[in-house]
């Protein structure tokens, strides 16, 4: 199998992704007063947006199969969820994880399709 010209970059990739996580994470439970507005975008959009960077990013990250890294994003996106469900200003929502898999998917249809680049 031949090796995409990107993969020297994996190492780099990999310190973006985590870095993606953690900011995603953060900007996901901080309180909606001081949580960074991005954008005029609604809440549903900026779930695709990242979901759908975050799934580039975890392929081109690390040679992952495509339904598990579809799981463990959805499974990400389920966690922030959760865990907002402790916090007071924030509150989970079913759609939201359906965003994160819409983007998820979107995501890591277009690594395929740029892999084929």
């Amino acid at each position: 199998m031949r090796k995409s010209k990107l993969y020297k970059y994996r190492s780099k990739f990999r310190i973006i992704f985590w870095l993606a996580i953690v900011v995603s994470y953060t900007a996901a439970i901080l309180p909606q007063d001081i949580a960074p507005q991005i954008s005029t975008m609604s809440d549903k959009a900026h779930h695709v947006f990242a979901f759908m960077v975050l799934g580039l990013l975890l392929r081109f990250s690390y040679c992952i199969n495509y339904w598990y890294a579809l799981l463990l994003l959805v499974g990400y996106g389920a966690f922030i969820e959760f865990s907002q469900i402790y916090t007071e200003t924030r509150h989970a929502d079913f759609k939201d994880i359906v965003a994160d898999l819409i983007g998820s998917f979107v995501g890591l249809k277009l690594y395929k399709y740029l892999q084929k680049r």
